[in-house]
């Protein structure tokens, strides 16, 4: 079977250290973990932003004011996902350190929580979707060569 299409847009923002951000996200790196995350062809962009950015987007549209690893702005699931993917470089450089991984391993983490959420995933509205979306991301990130997240 065919991998979905995917139009993906690659975006970095005025970060800290962009070099290593920008190591850590190799655009055809980026596209395969995405496209191996979807269930139909998308049209995703991928912008990697600082911490007042990352802090701005979750309190305007979560209401929540902190700067948080992803943020996900789904606009269409289907026939198409239509989907902006927000990384805050940040959070995901301290949360890497944090839990002993590289920092390409997190990333890819993230944009495959990222693409599943893009589709409709949740893990915020039951125990049991929360079980079935980290199980669809460690069989996913196996699939790519990684380890469990979990």
């Amino acid at each position: 079977m065919a991998m979905p299409a995917l139009e993906l847009s690659l975006q970095f923002a005025d970060i800290a250290a962009p070099a290593r951000h920008r190591a850590a996200l190799p655009r055809h790196k980026v596209a395969r973990w995405i496209r191996h995350s979807l269930s139909c062809d998308a049209h995703i962009t991928v912008r990697i932003v600082n911490a007042e950015e990352g802090r701005t987007l979750n309190r305007d549209f979560r209401k929540k004011d902190y700067a948080t690893n992803v943020l996900t702005f789904d606009y269409e699931h289907a026939p198409h996902v239509m989907a902006d993917l927000v990384l805050c470089a940040p959070v995901v450089a301290q949360e890497a350190r944090e839990l002993g991984k590289t920092l390409q391993a997190h990333y890819a983490h993230l944009l495959v929580h990222g693409a599943l959420h893009a589709q409709g995933w949740d893990h915020e509205t039951s125990a049991r979707d929360a079980v079935a979306m980290e199980a669809r991301e460690t069989e996913i990130l196996r699939g790519l060569g990684w380890p469990s997240p979990y």
